[in-house]
This record gives structure tokens, sequence and C-alpha cells, in this order.
């Protein structure tokens, strides 16, 4: 199937979730994940009207970006190490993925260097798995309070990635877990701030996400396709 018809497909579920939870779906963004797949799927499914693109690896990200003169924006939404922050500094409009207090630092530091602030959303583990980045829901708040004060990074949001069901409904409680959380952090107006984003939700279980109170979805293989 063409990635513009699939997108189509993509675009039509994200609307019926959101208005089966009483939600605007103008209030979703969808991020299509390119990680594996060429430039040229990017640039298709850009043709096709997808302006928002997520990538897991920073020299992937860095090549394909090279080669799209499209106007997209990048975001970052895998395990980030610190040595290779300044490799996409500038580059992407978001970065999903900050767990530890030491990479919000190199992000600050580089962003720093451009005169810019990059915003970011803090990754947490709700699920608890060891194979999993991210805070504990126990850690969120006091990185929350620890990275508030960086004067180069804005936090926007939190991202989640909850185990993997083959049934969507049961990734619903850790979802609702982690818009609670939000809530929560949001109540102790942590001066600068917000708790505008919920980055969660993929290919099978984005609805539930939208149900949830997801603002940003992260869909892969509904968009291109079974990686291979």
């Amino acid at each position: 199937m063409p990635i513009t018809k699939r997108l189509t497909e993509v675009r039509k579920r994200i609307d019926a979730a959101a208005e089966s939870a009483g939600r605007c779906s103008d209030s979703i963004r969808l991020v299509a994940v390119s990680k594996t797949y060429p430039a040229s799927a990017v640039l298709e499914a850009c043709q096709a009207g997808q302006r928002v693109f997520g990538e897991n690896y920073v020299q992937e990200l860095v090549t394909k970006a090279a080669e799209i003169s499209e106007p997209v924006e990048w975001h970052f939404i895998g395990h980030l190490q610190s040595n290779k922050v300044r490799q996409i500094a500038g580059l992407v409009t978001l970065i999903h993925s900050v767990d530890r207090l030491s990479l919000a630092e190199e992000i600050s530091r580089q962003w720093a260097k451009l005169g810019k602030i990059c915003e970011i959303l803090v990754q947490v583990n709700i699920s608890g798995e060891s194979t999993k980045s991210g805070t504990t829901e126990d850690g969120a708040i006091s990185l929350v309070a620890d990275i508030a004060g960086l004067p180069n990074v804005r936090i926007v949001g939190l991202m989640t990635m909850p185990p993997f069901f083959d049934e969507p409904d049961l990734a619903r409680p850790y979802f609702a877990e982690l818009k609670r959380l939000s809530v929560s952090i949001a109540d102790l107006n942590f001066s600068g701030v917000q708790m505008r984003e919920l980055s969660m939700g993929m290919s099978g279980d984005f609805e539930a996400a939208i149900q949830e109170g997801a603002t940003i979805v992260r869909v892969g293989t509904a968009i291109f396709g079974e990686r291979n």
C-alpha cells in the first residue's frame, strides 16, 4: 500500500479516536517515525502533507536530514547519548527522551552555543521494565525540578513507552498513569515548566493513547510498512 494511502488511514484513525474521547483532532500531533526507512520514504510522506518526523539514531537523523530539502520538522525520540548531542543541536525541534540530568545539562550547553532554547520531554519508564530507558515515576518530579533550572532547555511535557501488548487496551493504564503524573507535576508550578505535551502511543496502540490524553503519537509501521 502506498505511503500516501497509509497516512490517510492513520489520520482517519486519529480523528476517530479523538472524536470518541470528545477531543479535537487538531490537539494531536502525528510524528511519523522514519527510523530505518530511506529518505525517499520521508519525501513521499512529506509530499502527502506529513511534516513531523521522528528518528531514533543520531547518525541516521543527520544523514537523512541532509538529504531532505523540504521544510520538515525533526524530533529525536530514541535513547540519546550525551556525547552525541552536539551533532543534533539546532537540527531537532523536540527531544522526547530526556531521562537524566546530565543529558539535559549537555543539551542546554549545546543549544546555548546557538543562542537557542531546546524543547524537551522527560521520558518516564512507567512500566518499570529493565529494557526501557526513562526515569522512574518517583524520580520524575525531582528530575523535572533539577532540569527546570537549566537556561537553554524547556520541559514541555512527558513521554513513555508501555510494554508491548497484542491487545491495545492493555496499554491504557500506562497511558492513564502518565497523564496523572503530568497533572501532578503541573500542579507543582515549576518555573518555566509546561505540561502541554504527552508523547505516547505507537502504531499498535495510538488510539488508546489518544483516548487517555496523548498530544503526540509516534507512528512508524502503520505509515511506512513493516521494517526489513
